[in-house]
């Protein structure tokens, strides 16, 4: 059961009428899987941090808390492409060690196109010898009906997995690391994994 504040009732219905129905309204998925070398409990030290995105999501400069409540349900965050281009990220599922779903928003408003609506997951399992395996994954359905479906199937599903594969990568060599991933390292990791 999570608390609400008085006012924060229709808010907190919302996120639960949105996240029990998100996997019925979606159709598309992107997700990408690493192995970080680290226990699965420290590895959810970091990842339950709402404030840390800009440290490990390519094209992010900075990340704001925007709500009085740092995790868990109807906590958001705001994250920054540039000093004032900023998309909404609101907590609409939460399993306290294992990861968390995300409505990507602007505001009150829906999803920024191209899409209709979007979520993104942070999944996190034990995978062995003290190592945690990380699954990232961006839920969505498109805008513009048919052409928005054409879009998706003939451009946009690999660039979506390649962005998403991208976030998980930089997330291992964050969480490992301890320091932010550059655009550079990012580019040298990825260069270092095809040779």
């Amino acid at each position: 059961m999570v608390e609400c504040r008085p006012g924060e009732q229709w808010q907190h219905s919302h996120l639960q009428a949105l996240a029990s129905g998100w996997r019925d309204a979606l159709k598309n998925e992107a997700k990408a899987r690493v192995v970080i070398n680290m226990p699965r409990e420290q590895a959810w030290m970091k990842l339950r941090d709402l404030g840390l995105a800009h440290n490990y999501v390519p094209g992010i400069i900075k990340t704001e808390i925007t709500t009085e409540k740092k995790e868990g349900v109807g906590a958001s965050r705001k994250v920054y492409q540039s000093e004032t281009k900023a998309l909404d990220e609101t907590v609409v599922e939460w399993k306290e060690g294992y990861g968390f779903l995300i409505r990507l928003h602007k505001g009150d408003t829906g999803s920024q196109p191209p899409f209709k609506e979007a979520f993104f997951r942070y999944h996190i399992d034990e995978a062995g010898n003290g190592q945690t395996a990380l699954t990232t994954s961006l839920i969505y359905t498109m805008r513009w009906g048919w052409f928005g479906e054409f879009l998706q199937n003939r451009f946009l599903a690999g660039i979506f997995r390649s962005v998403i594969r991208d976030v998980a990568i930089s997330m291992k060599a964050y969480y490992e690391s301890g320091e932010p991933t550059t655009p550079e390292k990012l580019k040298q990791i990825k260069a270092d994994m095809k040779s």
